[in-house]
């Protein structure tokens, strides 16, 4: 990671979505990891994130507070963007439609007016596997693939504000020549997830933790990659350094590919120690709770590989370094 950033030392960088997940981690690791970079963190709760990064040091570290979508295209001398910002829950998906698509839309059109106002060499936006719609076979899903989505399904807000997205982020490298590239992220988790995060996996490692059974409300049959925190950073960090202008890559940790099931059977057995059983507890309804429907998402990273990235965390590790935080964490939360 170190020598992948040497070319950001001394230069100028702003992150969106900086106290979330996987931007405070993209933040620590500018600062961690280069010489004399300025950090321009972009955030609504100025409180929160002087808490969050209350040990580092403040002559590297500015925060820029305001809503994503009201950011005024000023120039700092900026060189550098990675657009982390995003809604994440998918409770929201279905119980604030309209809020998620304006966030993505109109914060992503606000950003990149920002890049054009700045000297920027590089632009990352942070999209999803999710625009790949709802793959129904084990096939290798590149970037160039299909999608399937369902623009009468409510829950299709969140993929389908990615799309549209992305095709913005390219048309502003079209139009206004802003280096912008595309990072399709995975599921992503590690430290610094919630005691009380409401996605899968954190409710997982909550069961493994409480000595709980696992309960799922559906036969767990969808299938996907997944991808540890950190492996997330250095992909974000390669396609910023690395990787194409308007150019979309794929992030996830191919060897991780498996079904719902058969990673609550991996915590059950290998975090709880066999303590703990899956038990399936099926829903008749299930749009409630924001699932994407039933897919199989395979996740080809040839792409990414070939700017010579590699995942590193397998799943079970990724499990063991979450829920070691995660115990941390539920202590002062």
């Amino acid at each position: 990671m170190n020598s992948l950033m040497q070319s950001l030392h001394h230069t100028k960088i702003l992150i969106t979505g900086a106290t979330g997940l996987i931007g405070t981690a993209l933040v620590r690791a500018v600062l961690d990891n280069t010489q004399d970079t300025v950090v321009f963190a972009l955030v609504r709760n100025i409180e929160k994130a002087q808490k969050l990064f209350s040990d580092c040091g403040q002559n590297r570290l500015h925060f820029l507070v305001s809503d994503i979508a009201e950011l005024k295209p000023e120039n700092f001398g900026i060189e550098y963007i990675i657009h982390a910002a995003s809604q994440t829950a998918s409770k929201a998906f279905v119980d604030c439609p309209v809020e998620t698509i304006n966030t993505a839309f109109k914060g992503t059109a606000a950003v990149l007016e920002f890049a054009r106002a700045n000297p920027v060499k590089s632009f990352v936006y942070l999209s999803s596997m999710e625009v790949y719609g709802t793959p129904l076979t084990d096939e290798k899903i590149s970037e160039t693939h299909a999608t399937n989505l369902d623009t009468m399904q409510v829950r299709t807000c969140y993929p389908e504000s990615k799309r549209m997205c992305e095709n913005l982020c390219v048309s502003y490298q079209s139009e206004y020549a802003v280096p912008v590239r595309i990072v399709r992220l995975t599921q992503t988790f590690g430290e610094g997830v919630s005691y009380y995060d409401g996605r899968v996996f954190a409710e997982f490692a909550r069961c493994a933790i409480e000595g709980r059974n696992i309960i799922l409300k559906t036969k767990g049959e969808t299938k996907r990659c997944y991808l540890s925190l950190s492996d997330a950073v250095s992909a974000v960090f390669t396609v910023l350094l690395k990787g194409q202008d308007g150019n979309a890559y794929n992030a996830a940790n191919e060897s991780t590919y498996c079904s719902i099931y058969e990673m609550a059977e991996l915590v059950a057995e290998t975090c709880a120690s066999g303590k703990i059983k899956v038990v399936i507890e099926e829903q008749q309804d299930i749009s409630k709770f924001g699932y994407a429907p039933v897919l199989k998402m395979n996740l080809s990273t040839e792409k990414l590989r070939a700017l010579g990235w590699e995942a590193e965390i397998s799943l079970q590790k990724m499990f063991r370094i979450m829920i070691a935080d995660m115990k941390k964490s539920r202590i002062s939360e």
